[in-house]
Parts: structure tokens; sequence; C-alpha cells
């Protein structure tokens, strides 16, 4: 499900929320059941690739990501069963296949294309300050970065799946939709083909769109003018509307994330969408405090960028806050039993394994930051002993809540480093951006090994798997990264980077202090402070009004999108409350299927029109100003 692009995985729908939380395994594997095979790795990580590619055009995009454990597992286990192999694909081969894909598609978030990185691209064009990243400084950065996550994993999963057996709602839903597959794979391939279906639906609307662009952004003050005059008051309304980007946006993307998020993460987002940019945005220009270009460099939307992303940090700094449950229970060491007998000792990951891992991924992380960023050792080894920390954290929120908080966790990070690193934002920037990948691949990788322990996968061969994935990640997201970001603007109007300029903000903040700030801007910091954390402890200890509250995430994410993109996802939102209520049985079992299918099919054409665009292709129909 999308949530913040820095919170990875996100909420199971409700639907695939299994009831059976003991813990237990729910599946007794054949004797010599294929597990670890090269065309499990092979299929995972293939189909991560996929879901990497897409999430960097939505992350860029819309702030969210998605999780790739449940469409990796779908469609490796359709892929088989069309395919018919001489020996049957297996459902342990398919958590291998899952495992692979969901480490793969993770190196979006974990390797900060959707924020520090996009935010170190914007300081340097804006202010000259901050590295050049092309593609083998960012590759390099990537794979400096990445493995921390899995290594911190690997002593945490005793204590948190084999002897406190957290839930972790997504690597349990996964483990009970491969079981499912395998007893009535009947129901998997439909899910599977609306999937499919939906993705090519909306990959072909999105390749025609980029040659007639008025598909997805109808004229609408052109054609008001045109049918009932360039005075009439309609005309005017339209117009006038149009010039704060309320307008008609179409957006299979859009629509899918709308499905996933819900009906009260939409109304969040068109409720904060209308107090930022019909609300703030034409009082701070009548007041004169900024221009009227609706610019972030002088206009009305760098003003109210700044309450957004205020909002968004005392909301999940609240948040963090407020799980000190987590927290403690974290640091301290747990008691029970140790579980070992569930499992064969010779399939436990040895600690060689993870323990010269953790060393070597750390000696290529510090010396990465010191060559190419000139950041002293000293810094990139006090990032590192804080994400360890940080990461158990945000690993044991996941188990519990299945929300990795690495939006929190990231500006932790950033207020550590705003102290040891004082003027510094691409030190700030850096540092949470180390915090931010060990705590999005930690919190993967346990829920891979969560649905492994239920399936009574080897966790050895899984954390091969995860190797693998992550590798392949690696080799894929930096230069679609490159390719996205060449064709389209980042911070413009394809790609607004919603968490990128969160992340941008409170680094030049801690770097310049108020200086920062657009006139008066400091003001609406303070009630976006206020706000974002009165909605977090109204949750918590008002349960009686929690119906009406908003989402704080969403609510400060609008003020930093263009409202259109809201009203997309209250659109999608509407149109599954709609499904729901005509064929709630159909609705329920293909929902996710049909938004992973709108979310995919226009991601990854996306990529192919930045191909496009590159090549000198250019749309057949000149857009109507």
């Amino acid at each position: 499900m999308p949530q913040d692009a820095d919170e990875a995985e996100g909420a199971v729908p409700d639907e695939l929320t299994p009831e059976n939380h003991s813990g237990d395994p729910i599946y007794t594997p054949a004797p010599g059941e294929l597990q670890l095979t090269v065309r499990a790795v092979v299929a995972g990580c293939f189909l991560g690739t996929l879901i990497s590619a897409m999430n960097i055009y939505f992350g860029l995009k819309t702030g969210w990501g998605i999780g790739g454990s449940l469409i990796a597992a779908i469609l490796a286990y359709a892929f088989f069963a069309a395919l018919k192999p001489r020996r049957a694909f297996t459902p342990l081969e398919t958590n291998i296949a899952q495992t692979a894909g969901s480490a793969a598609g993770s190196m979006t978030a974990a390797a900060g294309l959707v924020s520090c990185i996009p935010a170190l691209y914007l300081m340097r064009r804006d202010t000259g300050v901050g590295p050049d990243l092309g593609y083998w400084e960012l590759t390099l950065w990537a794979a400096s970065i990445a493995w921390l996550g899995i290594f911190y994993a690997v002593p945490l999963r005793r204590q948190m799946i084999l002897v406190e057996k957290l839930r972790f709602p997504t690597g349990t839903a996964t483990a009970h939709t491969i079981v499912a597959m395998f007893g009535s794979g009947v129901e998997t391939m439909r899910k599977a083909r609306t999937l499919i279906g939906w993705g090519l639906i909306a990959g072909a609307f999105t390749l025609l769109a980029f040659f007639v662009p008025q598909l997805k952004t109808p004229p609408l003050a052109a054609w008001g003018g045109s049918l009932f005059g360039e005075a009439s008051w309609i005309a005017w309304a339209v117009g006038g509307a149009a010039a704060y980007q309320f307008t008609l946006y179409v957006s299979p993307m859009l629509w899918g994330a709308g499905i996933l998020v819900g009906m009260r993460v939409s109304v969040s987002l068109v409720v904060g969408a209308l107090v930022a940019w019909a609300g703030l945005a034409p009082l701070v220009e009548d007041l004169e405090w900024v221009d009227r270009s609706l610019s972030f460099a002088t206009g009305a939307a760098g003003w109210i960028l700044w309450p957004g992303v205020a909002i968004m940090v005392a909301d999940a700094m609240t948040s963090l806050a407020l799980s000190s449950g987590t927290v403690l229970r974290t640091l301290r060491r747990g008691k029970g039993a140790d579980g070992g007998s569930l499992e064969d000792p010779k399939e436990a990951i040895p600690n060689k394994w993870w323990l010269g891992g953790l060393l070597a991924a750390s000696i290529l992380t510090i010396t990465t930051m010191e060559l190419m960023f000139d950041i002293e050792w000293y810094l990139t080894l006090i990032a590192i002993v804080l994400s360890s920390v940080l990461a158990a954290i945000a690993t044991r929120s996941t188990g519990e809540t299945d929300i990795n908080p690495i939006s929190g966790v990231g500006k932790v990070t950033q207020l550590v480093y705003g102290g040891l690193a004082p003027g510094r934002a691409d030190t700030n920037l850096l540092a949470a951006g180390i915090t931010g990948a060990g705590a999005s691949q930690a919190a993967d990788m346990m829920q891979d090994l969560k649905t492994g322990h239920l399936l009574g996968a080897s966790p050895r061969k899984q954390f091969v798997a995860q190797l693998a994935g992550v590798t392949a990640g690696i080799l894929i997201c930096v230069p679609i990264y490159l390719l996205v970001t060449s064709a389209n603007e980042i911070g413009g109007k394809e790609l607004p980077v919603p968490s990128a300029k969160a992340w941008r903000a409170v680094a030049e903040v801690l770097a310049r202090g108020f200086d920062a700030m657009p006139t008066h801007a400091e003001w609406a910091v303070v009630a976006g402070l206020l706000f974002g954390i009165a909605v977090p402890l109204l949750r918590k200890f008002a349960p009686g009004i929690r119906a009406v509250l908003p989402s704080g995430l969403a609510f400060g994410i609008a003020f930093i999108i263009p409202p259109y993109y809201s009203f997309c996802f209250l659109f999608g939102a509407i149109l599954y409350a709609i499904w729901k209520k005509r064929s709630r049985s159909n609705a329920e079992a293909l929902g996710f299927a049909v938004a992973s299918g709108l979310i995919a099919g226009e991601g990854l054409m996306g990529i192919v029109t930045a191909a496009l665009k590159l090549l000198g292709a250019s749309p057949l129909t000149p857009m109507v100003p």
C-alpha cells in the first residue's frame, strides 16, 4: 500500500490481512522441495527491477512508494503456472522469488532516490552547494548503503520472529497468499490477469497521452472560453481555479494509489490541497509576501511548502515519540524460549556472514563518504551506529503496525547532524540517507524472513536471495532514475518530488536557520508543527474522534504536490467505494490487483516516454495554453 515514499512497504489491504496471528508455521514443505533455484532468483530479480523502476516514477511524482512482496509472489506464481515447467514451481520457490523481488523493489527507497538524492540535486541547482552526482557516484552510493540494513536485520530475527512472534502484517499476508495460491490457483490466475490487464490499459493510455497530451491534461480554461465566451463567469471561474492548479488531470497511477490508500487519506489530501492552494496561496500573494509566479523560488508554492513540511515532520516525529514502548522493547533484550527447535540449525544464517558483511559494508560506506563527498570518517561512523539503532526501532514498528517510520528516523538523524555538522546541509542529507537505507532494508528483509518462517523456509537461502535482489536493484534503479530525471525536470510538473523537498527544507533550516524561509513563513511553520503534533496525539488519546481526524502525513504532502494530484487520489478512492458497494466480494478480491496494475502500467510506461523524450519524440498535438 502506498505510504510516504520513505515508508517502503506500508499497510496491507484489509482483505489480505489474515486472521491467524499465532506466528507459527502455516505450511510444511515436502521432503526435498525446491527452494533456492536459479529460476526463482532470476524471476524475483526481474520482477523486483520492474517494481523498483515503477517506484522511481511513482515516488518522484507523489512522495509514496509501493511494496513489492505481494506483486512479486502473485506474478511469479502466475508466470510459472502458465509456463508449466517439467518440475513444478513450489511454494518455497515462490517465497524466494518474492524475497528477491521485494529486495530489488525496495532499492528505490533504500538508495534515497526519491528523498535525499533529488534533495541534493535541488540544493545544488538552486544554491550551488552539494556534490554533482552522475552514474558512477550514484551507483557507488547505492552499493555502499544498500547492504547495511540487511546485516542489521539478521541478529534481530530470533527475538522479533521466533521469540516475540511479531505480526509483520505484509510478511504474514504474503505467506498466507502463497499458501492460498497453491491451494486455489484459479483465483490467483484471475488476480494476475487482472493486474496485467489493467497494467496494459494504463500503459497504453500513458503512451497515447504522450503523443496527445490533451488526454492527460484537458485544457478546461480554453474549452470554457470557447463554449461560454471568454468573458463568461464560467470561463473566469475555470481560469481562476486553473491559475492555482485546480484543473482536470487524468492519471491511472494516481487513481490506483487512491484505491490503495483509501478514503481517509484521499480526503486528507484534498482538504490539505484546499487549505494550501485555495486558501494560503492567494492569501500570501495578496499580502505581497511572494510574487504571483506560483514558483518554488519566489512564489506561493515556495511559501506553502514550509507549513507542509512542518506538518510532515511533526507528524512523523510525534508518531515515533508515541511509540516509546516500541523503542524500549527494541533496546532491551527479550526473554522467552529461543525458538531454535522450530528450525534446522544448518539453515540458520551464520554469524560470520552477517558480521563480516556488516564490517565490509561499513568500511565501504565510510570510504565512499570520505572520498566522494568529503565527509569525515567519524561522521559516517556515527551515522552507521545511529542507523543500526534506528533500523531496529523501525523494524519493530513494522512488525507491530506494518508502518516503517523512515521519515521519522530520517528526521532524527537530520536533527542530530544539525548539531554535529552545523552549516553543512549536504552532510545532513547524506547522513539521514544512511539511516533511511538501514531502516528500509532491515524492515523489508524482516518482512521476507517472516514469510519464510511461516512457510518453513531456510533463512540462509532467503539471505542469499535478498543479496541477489539488492544487487539487481542497484544495477537497475540508478540508470532508471537518471533516465526519468533527464527527461523530466526534478521538482517540475511531472516530478514534484514532495519527499525530497521536505528533506531539503529540514536540512537547509538546520544549516542556515530561519534565513532559509520566505517572508513570514516561520509563523506558518509554527502553526504546521502544532497541527502535526496535535493529530497523532488526538488519534492516540481521543479515540472517540479518530474517525474524523485527517492523516497528518497526507495533509502535509498536499501542500507540496500539485492540487490536481490530490483530487486524482480522491477519484480513485471514490471509484473503489462505488465498486465495493456494488460488488463487495469482487472489489475486495481484485482491488489490490487493479490498483497495482494501474500504478505499474503508468509507472513503467512513464520510463518508456522518458526515453522517447530523450530520443527527440514530441507530441502530435500542441497543448492549448
